[in-house]
């Protein structure tokens, strides 16, 4: 796969469109978690390190064409002023003659993009104007790249285009995990519902060679096979569906890991009366009973399993990890993902908001290879999906 970064192209005086994601979480005027913020800073250093002034493209909640005060950008000027150590210039309605106008190493915040009904639409006339106000066109939010936008794929047709240092980072690390991974790979698949991961699942039996499932989303594999899981969160509508995914990961050759045991309650919550049984197709538990993470054994099975691994992608917890005792799977994986990662034994690539939370309650975020903030787009890459923010690089 290959794209242009920003080492490819002549920056020195150029208005260098920078299509970013700054939609952060805010109470009232204050980011309450500037992650998204503080990613994006190598590319806008490295932009006016070349001698280039960075015009900031972005998007803020969901303001559905209309333009809404609440959803200004202007809102994020003092945080972005804070990241940067410089002055953001913030922009209602630009032209190119404003633009030139600026000093040469200005950054430039232009409002919020889906102000308008053209964005999403990804019309030609929008694409046309964006294009108009810089002469080179810079990708860094990969977040949005499975959007066919204006600002994501449509300028990007009409200047010289490249991906800044976070899209690089992501697309470098993605690719690693994969596209052309080191061997084996596994990956941990976790979360509430099949139903959400289908497309991710049968992409993945075809490319891993462990596939280790957990969360609610094992509850149906196993219930598939036989078990009966009480109280349970299980899709009984797709039992079909999982036995196929089961029938095609054996005809492709890649092994897939389902709980053998169970911290099962009676009730969901914080410190609930809990014990840890077998699981399996024979289990039958009571009509009240709730498996809501997996056991020591599995989890013994799934630390053994990552430790035979090169790569490994994690999308997903093992069970409830949001209330104790029902983190411990979660937590022992991690914590034996970020040893193996740590000692130079294992590329790890992690992505989605309940993984970066798993991670973060382990306290072994940092010690990952990689964690996307990107969201659907990370699950629509390993879907196998092309992106059209991608695609649009690709030229």
């Amino acid at each position: 796969m290959s794209w242009k970064t920003l080492d490819d192209m002549e920056l020195a005086g150029k208005r260098v469109l920078t299509r970013v994601d700054i939609n952060v979480p805010m109470d009232g005027d204050t980011v309450t978690d500037a992650t998204r913020i503080e990613r994006i800073v190598p590319t806008i250093r490295d932009i006016r390190a070349a001698g280039g002034s960075p015009v900031l493209l972005a998007h803020f909640g969901r303001p559905k064409g209309q333009p809404n005060p609440e959803m200004s950008l202007s809102r994020l000027v003092p945080a972005l002023e804070a990241a940067f150590d410089a002055l953001v210039t913030f922009v209602e309605r630009p032209s190119r003659d404003w633009i030139d106008a600026q000093a040469a190493d200005a950054i430039i915040l232009v409002e919020n993009t889906r102000f308008t009904a053209m964005e999403e639409a990804n019309d030609p006339q929008m694409a046309q104007f964006l294009a108009s106000l810089g002469d080179i066109y810079c990708n860094d939010a990969f977040s949005a790249a499975h959007r066919a936008h204006a600002s994501t794929a449509g300028v990007a047709h009409l200047l010289p285009a490249c991906a800044g240092r976070l899209m690089q980072a992501e697309l470098s690390a993605l690719e690693a995990a994969l596209s052309n991974p080191k061997r084996p790979v596994g990956a941990v698949v976790g979360g509430a519902k099949v139903s959400t991961k289908l497309d991710l699942l049968q992409n993945l039996v075809q490319k891993l060679d462990v596939l280790i499932i957990g969360g609610g989303m094992a509850n149906t594999f196993l219930a598939a096979q036989g078990a009966r899981l009480g109280a349970s969160l299980q899709e009984a509508d797709l039992h079909d569906t999982a036995r196929d995914i089961l029938d095609a990961a054996k005809a492709a050759g890649c092994t897939v890991i389902l709980p053998t045991d169970g911290r099962v309650a009676r009730e969901f919550a914080a410190q609930a009366p809990h014990e840890v049984l077998p699981l399996g197709p024979e289990t039958q538990l009571e009509a009240d009973q709730m498996v809501l993470d997996a056991g020591d054994d599995t989890a013994k099975a799934v630390e053994d399993a990552i430790a035979g691994l090169a790569t490994l992608i994690w999308n997903g917890p093992l069970g409830a990890f949001e209330i104790p005792p029902f983190d411990t799977a979660t937590v022992a994986a991690a914590k034996s993902a970020a040893a193996q990662t740590t000692s130079g034994n294992l590329i790890t690539v992690a992505g989605g908001g309940d993984t970066v939370a798993a991670l973060n309650q382990a306290g072994v975020a940092d010690d990952f290879t990689y964690i996307s903030t990107a969201g659907g787009a990370f699950l629509e890459w390993m879907e196998g999906k092309d992106l059209p923010g991608v695609a649009a690089l690709m030229q």
